[in-house]
């Protein structure tokens, strides 16, 4: 058992390095699901190890043989050298839920936050304004009605004195694409696993990055015009830098520009733009197989660490005397 819950524990190390790759030979949607997908099983996976060898600890004292009408014996004998190892996983496995619940609650409040401070802007061409020179352009998300996803396109008046008409309507249709495939529940979702296991924060930023990407395509497929995308991008990204001083965007926000306007997300969506799209999962079928492997490898350990306990159960009980 003790074997399959360490390797639950570290499937988040090759997960991080498949990630790189997965994003560059990939259609933007399909490596934000995957992604996505992946960080929460491999969350929930390392939870479930610090789980199982917690409560292989508390399997091995008298108190709890005593309740479940187990040989003591049996339990010492199948719980080896435990006896340090369980009380640091019931130590992370708390501070893993404490983190993980902290920062949904952050989270939560800033999207709230935002969201009202958002509908006491102007509004100009159904866009939401704020008055500040800081070059900003970010998607608040809203609630989901029967007419569609909810929502605000929020556009400081400095990112609308920097960009044309045209890039304008780049920046609109880039970032109604957050609002309406609900990017902000991704991004949420590979933070909290990231909160859960540090060792997915590459996944994180990953999922950051593909979003952007993905919202990128939408706009280019609703302007039809690739390059006037990938222009708009680096022109918003140098707008930003130039009136970096002081931000209007909360935290948490989808930006055009991506969580960093610096060298690096930015460069890589412009030159990603000015290549042919990707063709889905099929034309690279071997870095999704392998992170497919990786979740599949997951979900079995898990059941091979639980089929263990619970056969070791079944033989403490079985057994008589303690």
């Amino acid at each position: 058992m003790f074997c399959t819950v360490y390797v639950l524990l570290l499937l988040a190390l090759p997960a991080g390095w498949v990630a790189h790759p997965l994003t560059e030979r990939l259609d933007p949607r399909s490596a934000t699901w995957l992604l996505t997908a992946t960080a929460a099983t491999l969350a929930a996976a390392s939870s479930a190890g610090l789980l199982l060898l917690a409560l292989t600890g508390l399997l091995r004292t008298h108190t709890a043989a005593a309740l479940g009408h187990w040989s003591l014996r049996v339990l010492r004998n199948g719980t080896p050298g435990t006896g340090l190892v369980s009380p640091l996983a019931g130590a992370a496995l708390v501070t893993a839920a404490v983190a993980t619940a902290g920062t949904l609650r952050c989270r939560v409040r800033a999207q709230r936050t935002a969201a009202r401070e958002a509908a006491r802007l102007p509004t100009r061409h159904g866009l939401s304004v704020a008055e500040d020179p800081s070059a900003e352009a970010f998607a608040v998300p809203g609630s989901t009605t029967s007419a569609g996803p909810g929502g605000r396109v929020v556009v400081s008046t400095g990112m609308l004195a920097a960009l044309t008409p045209e890039e304008v309507s780049v920046l609109v249709a880039h970032e109604r694409a957050h609002l309406h495939a609900r990017h902000h529940w991704f991004v949420m979702t590979a933070q909290l696993a990231a909160t859960a296991n540090p060792l997915l924060r590459p996944l994180a930023r990953h999922v950051s990055y593909t979003v952007e990407r993905w919202a990128d395509e939408e706009a280019a497929l609703a302007t039809g015009d690739r390059r006037r995308v990938a222009r708009t991008i680096g022109k918003a990204a140098l707008a930003r830098q130039r009136t970096a001083v002081r931000t209007c965007a909360p935290h948490g926000v989808l930006r055009l520009t991506g969580p960093s306007a610096s060298a690096g997300p930015v460069p890589r969506r412009v030159a990603a733009l000015l290549a042919p799209p990707h063709r889905g999962v099929r034309a690279q079928p071997l870095v999704p197989a392998l992170t497919t492997l990786l979740v599949a490898t997951a979900l079995l350990c898990c059941a091979d660490a639980a089929h263990d306990v619970h056969r070791l159960l079944q033989l403490a009980h079985e057994s008589t005397g303690y």
